[in-house]
C-alpha cells in the first residue's frame, strides 16, 4: 500500500514530534477527524504508526512507547486477553506478574479470586490489587523507574529468587517471527528471565501490536511459554512452531 500525500505529511509530523492528535491534523489539513482516523489506522496497517488513544505515536525500535500511551493502546483487546487468561489462574495459587499494562489488566481480571498470593515489581499492579483483600500483595523492591511505576535491578532479582511461583503472567513489549520475546530495558529482561526460573507454569499476555514491533533485548522463546494470550492468529509458521514446542495459543477474540 503506498502513502497518500496527506498521510506522507502526517507521518513526517510524527516523526517531528513523537506523535500526532487526531483533533490536530483534522484542522491542519481541512478534513474530518473520520478521515484522520483512516488515515491512522491505515499507517498502523502498514507498521508506520502505532495508535494511541486520540491519535498516534511513531513505532520505536530501541525506545518503549510513552507508558500512557501504552496504556491507551489496544485497551478492548487487553481486557479480553486478561480476562481469558484470569479464568486459567485458580483460587490459591501463588502468581507473579511482571511489569506492563497487559499485566496489569491481568490484575484488574483478579480482584474477585480467593487466597491468592501476588509477588511482583510493578507498583501499579501492587496498587490494583489492594481492591483484593483476599490476597496477599508481596513487593519485590529495587530500583523504582518512575516512567511505569516498574521496580528493576539485583535487589528485584534476589527478591524473586526467595519464591517457587506456581503461574507467572508475564509481558513483552515485542514478538518476532521467530518466537522470540523481546523487551527495551536490559535490567527488565534480567527481571523476567529470573522469573521463568522461578515458575512452575508462564502466561504470556501480548496483543497483537506487539507482532509489529522490534526491541533489542531478548527475554526468551515462546518455546519456554506454556500459554500465550493474543487477540489475532499468529502467522502460519509461528503456529506450527507453537504446536511443536506445545505452546498453547489462545486466541481471545
Amino acid at each position: 500500500m503506498s502513502l497518500s500525500f496527506r498521510q506522507s505529511d502526517i507521518l513526517n509530523i510524527a516523526q517531528q514530534n513523537g506523535r500526532v492528535m487526531v483533533e490536530d491534523l483534522a484542522s491542519q489539513f481541512g478534513v474530518t477527524v473520520q478521515t484522520i482516523r483512516r488515515d491512522l489506522s491505515e499507517l498502523a496497517d502498514m507498521g508506520k504508526l502505532d495508535r494511541v488513544h486520540g491519535g498516534a505515536v511513531i513505532r520505536s525500535g530501541v525506545s518503549n512507547i510513552g507508558y500512557e500511551d501504552r496504556r491507551a493502546l489496544n485497551e478492548d483487546a487487553k481486557a479480553r486477553i486478561a480476562t481469558a487468561c484470569a479464568r486459567d489462574i485458580p483460587d490459591g495459587a501463588s502468581v507473579f506478574m511482571n511489569i506492563g499494562t497487559s499485566t496489569e489488566a491481568v490484575a484488574r481480571q483478579l480482584l474477585g479470586h480467593k487466597d491468592l498470593m501476588v509477588v511482583t515489581n510493578n507498583m501499579n499492579v501492587a496498587n490494583i490489587l489492594v481492591d483484593n483483600t483476599d490476597c496477599e500483595i508481596v513487593v519485590a523492591g529495587g530500583v523504582l523507574r518512575r516512567s511505569d511505576g516498574g521496580l528493576v535491578g539485583n535487589l528485584t532479582i534476589s527478591t524473586i529468587r526467595q519464591f517457587k511461583f506456581d503461574y507467572a503472567v508475564i509481558g513483552c513489549s515485542a514478538l518476532d517471527t521467530d518466537g522470540d520475546l523481546l523487551d527495551f530495558d536490559f535490567q527488565e529482561v534480567l527481571v523476567s528471565q529470573t522469573i521463568l526460573a522461578q515458575t512452575r507454569r508462564t502466561f504470556l499476555v501480548a496483543d497483537h501490536s506487539k507482532f509489529q514491533r522490534a526491541a533489542p533485548a531478548r527475554i526468551t522463546s515462546l518455546a519456554e511459554i506454556d500459554t500465550f494470550y493474543t487477540d489475532h492468529p499468529v502467522a502460519a509458521d509461528l503456529n506450527d512452531r507453537c504446536r511443536d514446542w506445545n505452546t498453547a495459543l489462545r486466541i481471545c477474540n
